[in-house]
Parts: structure tokens; sequence; C-alpha cells
């Protein structure tokens, strides 16, 4: 079984959301969709907004369209991408 290298770039919806309380849904969703050693990172945007920068490992046979479609319907998430995907090992 491959593993996929991903990196997701989630925009929150304004200033007022909390980066630790969505960063913690977000590991909960996507741990429980099969993903592992999820991390995260902030990435300045503009006027004080940041991005949430996921990086994570995810089974290549699984779909990332469902991941990216779940992901940029959560609350307080304005969109969510991938950024970059490259396959581990395996």
């Amino acid at each position: 079984m491959a593993v996929v290298a991903i990196r997701i770039k989630i925009m929150p919806e304004s200033l007022d959301v909390s980066l630790p309380d969505l960063q913690e849904k977000i590991r909960e969703k996507v741990s429980k969709s099969g993903a592992m050693n999820v991390s995260f990172s902030e990435e300045n945007v503009a006027f004080g907004l940041k991005a949430l920068i996921i990086q994570l490992a995810w089974p290549e046979e699984k779909d990332t369209n469902s991941l990216e479609t779940d992901l940029s319907e959560m609350e307080g998430v304005s969109s969510a991408q991938i950024i970059d995907y490259r396959r581990a090992f395996g």
C-alpha cells in the first residue's frame, strides 16, 4: 500500500475564526477519514489573515476529492485546496 504526502491550504472565513479550534476540528475529521501524521502550520496572507497549511500522510488508493470537499464545507472554512501531492513511499 502506497502512501502520499499531501499539503492542503485552508482559508478561514474571517479573522474572527479561531485557528487553534479549527485545527482540532480538522485533525479529528481527517484522522477519522484515514489520515496519518497530521501537522499544521500557518501562512500569513494579508491584513492579519492567516491560512492553515495541513500536512498529512494519506493512503494513495483513497479519493482526495472527498477530503478536499469535506474540509471546504466545515464551519469557519472559506476554502480548502490541495497545494501539494507527492508519493511518500511504497
